[in-house]
């Protein structure tokens, strides 16, 4: 069997710079939330809630530089408001309705979706621009609703799930580097 990439090297080098021009801004935004004293709100689905976890333990413990914690959360991680809410009011509804409940102004709101077309993803952004929260989206492919939906999408240029979540992993740790420098050098 013959492994065979879903995007051309040179899509990714196209696409390389402009991504990390994304990345910068989206970690200034970040930086301007705790910096305002907000928090990060994250969410994802499957492989993508493992990594809305493993981001808000980024920087609710530390990245590479000893410092307190900063304020992040996981939505997905709440097994009980996810299930009861889908149960009461529909899936689609997860992350929106937990939004709306811890949300304040001056929060950013991460929404993390291999395809850009999660439904309850979706939804969380569409909350979150309601609640006036800046928004970042992580997503591959053509970018999908996400890209369209947030002020800072960070679209990673292929088509197979594995591959964008590697991106993914690697652009979230250049965005949590970022912000810690810049909060605590």
């Amino acid at each position: 069997m013959t492994w065979r990439a879903s995007a051309s090297p040179t899509r990714w080098r196209r696409s390389r710079s402009s991504t990390l021009d994304v990345v910068v801004t989206a970690a200034d935004a970040v930086t301007a939330c705790y910096r305002g004293g907000g928090k990060l709100i994250i969410f994802g689905n499957g492989g993508s809630a493992a990594d809305a976890q493993h981001v808000a333990a980024e920087f609710v413990g530390r990245f590479l530089i000893e410092r307190r914690p900063l304020p992040a959360v996981a939505l997905n991680t709440n097994s009980s408001a996810v299930t009861a809410i889908g149960n009461d009011y529909g899936y689609d509804d997860s992350f929106a309705r937990q939004l709306r409940a811890h949300a304040q102004p001056g929060d950013v709101a991460w929404a993390l979706s291999t395809s850009g077309n999660s439904p309850n993803v979706i939804l969380a952004v569409e909350a979150a621009r309601e609640l006036g929260l800046v928004t970042i989206g992580f997503t591959g492919g053509s970018g999908g609703r996400l890209a369209e939906a947030v002020d800072h999408a960070i679209v990673v240029p292929n088509d197979a799930t594995p591959r964008i979540q590697e991106g993914h992993l690697m652009c979230a740790h250049v965005l949590c580097e970022i912000v810690e420098t810049a909060l605590f050098g």
